[in-house]
């Protein structure tokens, strides 16, 4: 039995830092549920993000990668702008790009500060603006934001991280009550901790090995989450079968803030 509210065909989607980890997780999982996807990053990560393209387009869906740093708001305008022309509308955007330090509140400095949150809340609200001048003169549109576990309970060493996830949760739900009147839906997923590329190059004082049995304690499922483990939730979100959701975080954490 299928159900056809979940199904995105017809529909275009941009999503940020998707060369790698959650991002590509989603790219593919949107475009395996009928979307077209424009894939983005850093431009240090083009290569990769082409590669993501190519696995979409042998999906039978039309995929293009676009160079992305969402610090720069020049290059946001222009990005959504090239999106809007290379497919002829934009119709979902998931701001998953993201920066973390692992630093104590007392060592962080001013520049990883900044590039916390610059990268984490400050892009994602003006590619939200960018995208949502082209959804509302369509009168529909879906805005997902990829926040954490921490934009609800804080950890050691993560002070401008929890800030700026923090910040992204009650950022999503001021942008639902402005957009709502544009039919713009915007929502959250909050991961826990997840096996990616960019979490296990994190610089923590302690071993893989000690993460990974904290995680075990820690979480219900005893485990670090899969990137494809978020997918279910960024389709649910990004589809018609979420048209009376708007203003929500939904937390994906293995049980993490059960606890």
């Amino acid at each position: 039995m299928s159900y056809s509210n979940f199904a995105l065909d017809g529909k275009v989607a941009l999503i940020t830092g998707s060369a790698r980890g959650i991002g590509e997780a989603i790219a593919l999982g949107l475009a395996s549920a009928g979307a077209d996807v424009a894939v983005s990053d850093q431009p240090v990560r083009r290569s990769l993000a082409e590669g993501v393209q190519l696995r979409i387009e042998q999906m039978g869906r039309r995929s293009a990668t676009y160079s992305l740093d969402v610090r720069d708001l020049g290059v946001i305008n222009q990005t959504i702008n090239d999106v809007v022309r290379d497919f002829g509308r934009l119709d979902i955007l998931v701001n998953n790009a993201a920066a973390v330090f692992w630093r104590s509140m007392m060592e962080t400095t001013e520049e990883e500060w900044d590039t916390t949150l610059d990268t984490n809340l400050k892009g994602p609200f003006f590619c939200a603006q960018a995208a949502a001048r082209h959804m509302a003169t369509r009168g529909s549109g879906r805005i997902i934001n990829i926040t954490s576990q921490f934009s609800q309970v804080a950890f050691p060493g993560q002070s401008a991280y929890c800030a700026s996830k923090g910040g992204l949760a009650n950022l999503t739900r001021a942008m639902a009550i402005e957009l709502a009147p544009d039919g713009i839906n915007v929502n959250a997923i909050g991961p826990g901790p997840t096996m990616t590329a960019g979490h296990l190059e994190m610089k923590e004082e302690r071993s893989n090995a000690d993460v990974e049995h904290y995680v075990a304690e820690r979480t219900l499922i005893h485990r670090r989450l899969q990137p494809d483990e978020l997918v279910g939730a960024a389709i649910y979100l990004a589809s018609a079968a979420s048209n009376a959701m708007t203003g929500h975080l939904m937390i994906v954490d293995g049980g993490w803030t059960a606890w």
